[in-house]
């Protein structure tokens, strides 16, 4: 069993979607299947291929999500810590640039969003790190040199 850590966030993220899907989101496509089927003739229906096709993909999703409920492991943020951890936000500079990253669990990765996973090239180097620290992390694109300004 592999193990996947989340943040509190995150796990919260997880049961909010996964309740979306089995009440709105699985309401929405037996709607559209029932009006689909009223149109008649199933065979040549695209609306009814349509929604049957989201049906499969909700539940597909809906499987997964209680699956990774059943395999994460929540990590609580210790604000006591000044390294950098689970949960925390990490103020770096970066080529004179300031820039923000919150390190989650990979389930909870959005990197438009700032937030890096715990597994990636950037969140194991930023991982134990403290305020001052400099930190040189192999990426795809080469060595980069990151100074921690702060670690929240």
């Amino acid at each position: 069993m592999i193990t996947r850590l989340v943040t509190e966030e995150g796990l919260q993220k997880i049961k909010e979607e996964l309740e979306n899907r089995k009440t709105t989101v699985r309401q929405n496509i037996a709607n559209s299947i029932k009006e689909a089927k009223e149109q008649g003739d199933l065979s040549e229906n695209a609306e009814y291929s349509e929604a049957k096709s989201q049906q499969a993909e909700n539940e597909a999703r809906v499987a997964e999500l209680e699956f990774m409920l059943k395999e994460v492991t929540v990590v609580a943020h210790n604000a006591k810590t000044d390294a950098v951890q689970m949960g925390s936000s990490v103020i770096v500079n970066f080529n004179g640039s300031k820039m923000e990253f919150k390190i989650v669990g990979s389930n909870e990765a959005s990197p438009a969003e700032m937030k890096i996973s715990n597994e990636s090239p950037l969140g194991k180097g930023f991982i134990g790190k403290k305020k001052g620290d400099k930190v040189e992390i192999d990426t795809p694109n080469g060595k980069m040199k990151y100074e921690i300004l702060d670690v929240k």
